[in-house]
């Protein structure tokens, strides 16, 4: 997309690239290596992006959010419904579907109040580089400025991984 949509708005020097990353792209859970790797790319790519385009006039805000209420997270609770195979992971089901379901708790963020905001951020003459908003943004932010043994420990204790089965 961004080799078809960049030539225009560098022909015009201006325009707002907007990819949506997660908090869980700086710091990695339990049970969704391959969802926190995908945003962790997400990441990456709007950095590198955000300097590239900068002399074309072209910006890149990477959007970080928390917990927000929406289909993904009802999806995926919905999906651990019907596996019936656990495996050598049978002792922590209750942990992993908890996982699932943590976007979709009563203090996560609204998906239409989370768009709105966003939105009106990315929309400015100026938009800053990064939009950061929802529910658990600050743990997250403080899990990823910690030190690995801290993240470890706490996701650890949050899933009941610290115990050997």
């Amino acid at each position: 997309m961004v080799q078809s949509v960049v030539p225009h708005m560098a022909s015009r020097r201006q325009g707002t690239i907007v990819n949506i990353g997660s908090v869980v792209g700086k710091a990695a859970t339990p049970w969704a290596g391959s969802y926190c790797a995908s945003k962790a790319y997400v990441h990456a790519m709007s950095h590198s992006l955000r300097v590239e385009l900068r002399p074309f006039g072209i910006n890149v805000v990477l959007v970080m959010p928390g917990s927000i209420k929406s289909n993904l997270g009802r999806a995926n609770t919905e999906k651990l419904q019907g596996v019936h195979d656990w495996k050598i992971y049978k002792d922590f089901k209750e942990a992993i579907a908890e996982r699932a379901r943590a976007s979709q708790g009563p203090k996560a963020t609204d998906a239409a109040v989370f768009a709105r905001e966003v939105a009106k951020r990315v929309l400015r003459a100026k938009p800053s580089k990064l939009v950061t908003l929802g529910h658990m943004t600050g743990l997250f932010a403080l899990l990823s400025a910690s030190p690995l043994w801290v993240r470890d420990l706490f996701f650890s204790r949050r899933f009941g991984l610290n115990k050997k089965v």
